[in-house]
């Protein structure tokens, strides 16, 4: 029977973390104050070591090891952070390991860990999601004997990720009505609310996932974890298929609320930290402060915390994160226009459809090999969100044939 999470074990956890990670600030974010009308925290884990609070999770299981545990060493599936703090434990601690990171996970994370680890650590790519790269790990871990660190369903590392909860509470003093946690598999949010309800049962606790990996929400709904057919694998520190069979029940019986995220809300969310706040966030560690900002407004929040879980982020991603940000707030929006064989029928498009301040920020033939029948994918920044009715009654009014391609159509996984 799996070990019960409980608030004395996260209190062990904090001491065998306390020489090895760092406390992390918690501090008032002005524009997230002013947006929402209540008082905003952040707990800035993207500061942490590996800047992610997975390391919690991760060192303490690690530490926790028998002698003979430790000489078979260790394995574990990470999207990233994970792998960065089994690595970094792997170092310290004096284990070796093997790390299995899917295909998708960023190059800057995948260096990490390598830097992290060095010798002691050996990184495997394998799969394209973080559920294959698990399969590969836990193949790995029954073939060669090595423990196999749980990312998120563990009591041990459940009860490290649940220090962040405890520091929380010890840096506000009490004072807090909301917190706000990113879910992935469903550890941080589980060993939070663990410690919260014992230290402060008043407190409102809402979990934060992508909506294209809504993992944590279908198992609430179904009474029980069960795999997605398919995840969008963009957030990727929280792109989980299945969440954790011990984490689902303390989310279930602890946690008052959990929400889907655009990812597209995630990428302005991310794109306002990093511009205005000058935090830079991984689409993970955005979650918490997207989703306050989705369903806080207005309401009787109190002070409000939203953990920052992670800050390795590629800076490669970015263009797609502008992307992702433009298309949500209604900036960017793309059409199949079908030029006749005429002269003058661009021209048209430039003076008779498009409005002042209207730019066309992508123009691309689908067909190369004939472009005079083919039909042209055409790119539209705005203004302002509401000029696209008047973009549209235009379009409407022109002799051109032009196709909007909304965001849920097949055509548009081809843009981002």
């Amino acid at each position: 029977m799996p070990a019960k999470v409980n608030a004395a074990g996260i209190e062990q956890a904090a001491q065998r973390l306390e020489p090895v990670v760092r406390r992390t600030p918690l501090e008032e974010n002005d524009r997230l104050t002013a947006l929402l009308g209540t008082r905003v925290l952040l707990k800035r884990e993207d500061t942490q070591v590996c800047r992610s609070y997975k390391v919690r999770g991760a060192y303490n299981l690690m530490s926790s090891l028998t002698e003979a545990e430790r000489r078979r060493g260790v394995v574990c599936a990470s999207a990233g952070n994970h792998g960065q703090g089994v690595a970094f434990a792997c170092r310290r601690l004096g284990i070796r390991g093997r790390v299995f990171v899917p295909s998708n996970t960023p190059r800057q994370k995948r260096q990490r860990i390598a830097a992290f680890g060095g010798d002691a650590v050996e990184l495997v790519v394998v799969g394209s999601t973080y559920d294959e790269a698990s399969a590969a790990a836990h193949w790995d871990s029954e073939r060669t004997g090595a423990v196999y660190v749980h990312p998120f369903d563990d009591a041990r590392t459940m009860e490290g990720q649940g220090t962040v909860a405890r520091e929380i509470t010890q840096q506000a003093g009490g004072a807090v009505d909301t917190v706000v946690v990113p879910v992935g598999g469903g550890g941080l949010i589980s060993g939070a609310a663990v410690w919260l309800r014992a230290h402060a049962p008043h407190a409102r606790i809402i979990g934060a996932e992508p909506a294209g990996a809504a993992s944590m929400r279908a198992a609430l709904d179904n009474g029980g974890p069960v795999a997605l057919p398919e995840i969008d694998s963009f957030v990727d520190g929280a792109a989980v298929g299945k969440v954790g069979a011990q984490a689902y029940p303390l989310v279930k019986d602890l946690v008052d609320e959990v929400v889907a995220v655009d990812e597209g809300a995630v990428c302005t969310e991310m794109l306002d930290l990093y511009q205005t706040d000058g935090i830079i966030a991984e689409p993970a560690g955005a979650l918490a402060s997207a989703a306050a900002r989705q369903i806080l407004p207005g309401a009787a929040a109190g002070t409000v915390v939203c953990v920052v879980s992670g800050g390795n982020n590629d800076v490669s991603r970015y263009a797609e994160v502008v992307e992702r940000s433009l298309v949500h707030v209604g900036l960017r929006h793309y059409f199949l226009v079908t030029f006749p064989q005429q002269p003058g029928a661009l021209r048209h498009f430039l003076d008779g459809v498009l409005g002042k301040g209207e730019d066309i920020v992508a123009f691309e033939y689908v067909k190369k090999n004939n472009r005079e029948t083919g039909p042209a994918l055409v790119g539209i920044e705005l203004e302002r969100p509401r000029d696209l009715d008047s973009l549209l009654r235009r379009m409407d009014d022109s002799p051109l044939a032009i196709e909007r391609i909304s965001p849920g159509s097949p055509w548009f996984s081809f843009l981002l």
